[in-house]
């Protein structure tokens, strides 16, 4: 009988977001794709280092051993051609992650399968993948480089989000840029009680939710997943913010208002093993601290 991924939550990874291959894409883009070809064919054997995205996703795959039933699966989605990927399913196998599923395109987009996988969230450090993804209405981020004091190994899973353009849709971000932050405030007092619109990462907000559920410890607390709104929104902004969660039934276990000041030092203190945001200017000083995913906007958006 067919297997559905329908209920699960299903992160799409590019094998260079889960492995370091910086030395690789480096030759393909200096010296061609035969050279690439043949270094991968000559090293098949040499175990690959782990990427900006590789310790999120083990810690994902460890929730299924956890709970005795299967809440997330990871497909490496990668325009390697067959030929060349026995390296990374070897590297798969060294660091014993559960993945069994892969899409590789001989250099094809990869946007065009990411329905077909049912992808929740896709994860790469090509921004023409994740441009194409965000295009096609699937939360994707473009992820930096780790920092140096990364977190390998996770014990709790701690994942940051901005909130308009991100959880939210960027509806009431497009009155604060083409209007003004008065104009903004004024607009999102006159509708506090109406719910904001979902936005991209607002399916993955809600099976991360689904998933904490499921681990409910006496005491009320949600492990081993804890997560974080951190937004530049403030009072009077605050109050349409937490009757949005109210209505999707969503508790975020930490909420910050920013009120327009730098984020990096409460990331820093909150230690997330993601952060996604839609600001470059906010992605860039997370970097340094925090391993960040930018969100890029549609191309069709109105203002920049």
């Amino acid at each position: 009988m067919p297997q559905s991924l329908e209920n699960l939550l299903v992160v799409g990874i590019s094998s260079r977001a889960l492995f370091d291959l910086e030395t690789e894409e480096a030759i393909f883009r200096q010296q061609g794709l035969e050279e690439y070809r043949r270094h991968q064919l000559l090293n098949e054997n040499q175990i690959l280092k782990p990427g900006a995205g590789f310790a999120l996703v083990k810690a994902l795959l460890k929730l299924n051993r956890l709970s005795g039933q299967r809440f997330v699966e990871v497909v490496v989605m990668s325009r390697n051609s067959s030929e060349t990927s026995m390296r990374i399913f070897n590297s798969i196998k060294h660091y014993d992650l559960d993945i069994t599923r892969a899409v590789l395109s001989g250099g094809a987009s990869l946007a065009p399968y990411l329905q077909a996988f049912n992808v929740s969230l896709f994860l790469s450090l090509h921004e023409d993948d994740v441009q194409a993804a965000v295009n096609s209405g699937t939360a994707a981020a473009l992820l930096y480089q780790k920092p140096e004091n990364a977190l390998d190994e996770l014990e709790q899973i701690r994942i940051a989000f901005d909130g308009d353009a991100v959880i939210f849709s960027d509806e009431s971000e497009k009155i604060y840029q083409t209007e003004g932050i008065e104009a903004f405030e004024k607009h999102e007092r006159e509708n506090a009680l109406l719910p904001l619109p979902q936005g991209p990462f607002a399916r993955l907000l809600l099976a991360l939710s689904y998933i904490q559920n499921n681990f409910k410890n006496p005491d009320g607390r949600a492990a081993p997943i804890r997560t974080a709104l951190v937004t530049a929104r403030s009072s009077p902004a605050h109050e349409r913010v937490i009757r949005t969660l109210r209505a999707w039934d969503v508790a975020i276990d930490e909420t910050f208002f920013m009120g327009g000041i730098v984020k990096s030092d409460v990331l820093a203190a909150f230690k997330p093993h993601m952060f996604f945001d839609d600001h470059p200017d906010h992605c860039d000083r997370a970097a340094n601290k925090v391993q960040t995913g930018r969100v890029p906007w549609k191309q069709s958006r109105e203002f920049e």
